[in-house]
């Protein structure tokens, strides 16, 4: 069960928060971040596997990680699932339903997780005296196209190895952002979700981790991941996936 936290003024709040050089747009003066943590009065608890938000709820925030992770994911009318992305501590979730005006999939935790609420009335108040805010929200709706294209793209296009492979190239560039190791880490995921997303069977997925780790490019032990020789998977992935 979701549970609600209201900042207050002894809470951690953006200003002294470790990722708001991920969530605030670079260069923003004293006075605008103040004016934006007025948008970011709440945080919400989500225990894993519990839910965000579902389809079709009302848009009324966008919520940025502060820690722990998230899928996303669709849901078609025969019970079919097809994860459409990963979320970790800095990254926002639900942009695209405050573009549309209702959530456009389900956003379930992948463990523990705690979200900032910027909701989109405080948005709209605040945007107007605060231009570099119009600015990151262009940025981040813009990383949001790029990510869309490049799940198409492997989709449609890559070998499956060359899907695994960027997959793992990319959860290893965005946790070195986060100042986490960039050849190990654990996998928050199961290899059914990973399937899912990158639109290969459970058994694929399996054997590609197993065939990995035999050409020593991966040391891999349930969910925990080492990354043997890096450069060999860029290479593999054969493009700037992620």
């Amino acid at each position: 069960m979701q549970k609600k936290i209201t900042l207050t003024s002894d809470s951690h709040r953006c200003s002294t928060c470790m990722l708001n050089s991920l969530c605030l747009p670079v260069g923003m003066s004293t006075v605008d971040i103040a004016r934006f943590e007025e948008v970011v009065q709440e945080r919400i608890r989500v225990p894993k596997g519990d839910t965000l938000f579902n389809t079709g709820d009302p848009a009324q925030a966008i919520y940025g990680i502060r820690v722990g992770s998230m899928k996303t994911q669709l849901e078609d009318a025969t019970g079919h699932i097809q994860v459409t992305g990963f979320l970790l501590p800095g990254e926002i979730v639900g942009l695209d339903g405050f573009l549309e005006g209702k959530q456009l999939s389900h956003a379930i935790a992948l463990e523990d997780t705690e979200v900032c609420v910027a909701r989109v009335n405080e948005i709209d108040r605040v945007i107007a005296h605060v231009p570099a805010l119009q600015h990151q929200l262009r940025r981040l709706t813009s990383q949001e196209i790029k990510r869309s294209q490049q799940l198409v793209m492997a989709l449609g296009v890559l070998r499956s190895e060359q899907r695994l492979a960027a997959f793992l190239v990319n959860m290893s560039q965005r946790l070195s952002i986060l100042g986490y190791s960039s050849t190990e880490f654990i996998l928050r995921m199961s290899r059914e979700e990973i399937g899912s997303y990158l639109g290969l069977t459970l058994e694929t997925v399996s054997r590609l981790f197993s065939r990995f780790a035999k050409e020593n490019l991966i040391r891999i032990h349930q969910r925990e991941v080492q990354l043997l020789d890096l450069p060999a998977l860029r290479e593999l992935a054969g493009s700037d996936y992620g």
